[in-house]
């Protein structure tokens, strides 16, 4: 099963999955989450082949939304599921296939469609990260800015680094021989008719106007939101803007709930 930890106390609202993107974890959300957690428990994730989490050869969107499916099930369905890029897909997948599992869905800067851009060139700069080198995540940070990653991105994926035991927890050739499978979204003919929304950046062109058609087929109660100033990397931008998105959403949908 997933690896995961829970924030807060079972209350009447529906609890609220988190699951995180590529080269992510659990640990990623951890502020959002325990500030989201005041009105409802939240549950955080880790990915197949990430932090905690079992590795495996296969990493696909069905075995994705399988894996959230058995954890949703073990603590007791459904929830809320708020998903962030490949999570975001991971997410669609399980309310496509299993919809009684979820309550509302939540899209963060991703469609249900293939995208021809690579996230391969993060895979070589952590690997060219001399781990032998490295004795704290600052280390690691500085090496990652040599290479030219983002600042924030630096952050982002030094929180999968496990420093005293000199590896990544991301399964990294795994990841890598799998990514034609985490850039596309499989073929689905059935729908999800709950409340949903699309939650974007504004900088982000990862959810165009072209993909509403694609969107509105499979979630026909699909709602979509801009946060200004932020990238594909909303959450980690303009947290609490998000923050407070995600509480919006979540009250105006309560009646539905």
């Amino acid at each position: 099963m997933l690896h995961f930890q829970i924030h807060g106390d079972a209350t009447n609202t529906p609890p609220l999955l988190i699951v995180h993107g590529l080269y992510g974890s659990g640990r990623n959300w951890g502020v959002i989450a325990k500030r989201l957690s005041d009105a409802r428990q939240v549950i955080t994730v880790d990915q197949r082949n990430h932090g905690n989490s079992p590795w495996s050869d296969q990493h696909d969107y069905p075995a994705m939304a399988s894996d959230l499916a058995q954890l949703i099930d073990h603590l007791g369905a459904p929830m809320d599921v708020l998903g962030h890029s490949m999570g975001g897909k991971a997410a669609m997948a399980l309310a496509l296939t299993q919809p009684q599992m979820v309550n509302r869905l939540i899209v963060g800067d991703i469609a249900p469609v293939s995208y021809s851009h690579s996230q391969l060139q993060f895979i070589q700069a952590m690997r060219a990260v001399d781990l032998g080198a490295v004795t704290r995540r600052s280390d690691a940070e500085a090496q990652l800015a040599q290479q030219g990653v983002d600042p924030a991105l630096q952050s982002f994926f030094t929180q999968s680094l496990d420093v005293p035991g000199k590896r990544w927890r991301l399964n990294l050739d795994a990841l890598e021989a799998n990514m034609p499978h985490i850039l596309s979204f499989p073929a689905f003919s059935s729908r999800f008719d709950g409340p949903t929304l699309f939650l974007s950046g504004a900088l982000s062109d990862y959810v165009t106007p072209d993909y509403r058609p694609a969107i509105k087929a499979l979630f026909p109660k699909a709602r979509f939101a801009k946060l200004p100033g932020a990238g594909h990397w909303l959450h980690a931008e303009k947290p609490r803007e998000f923050e407070a998105a995600i509480r919006a959403f979540l009250s105006l949908t309560a009646a539905a709930a």
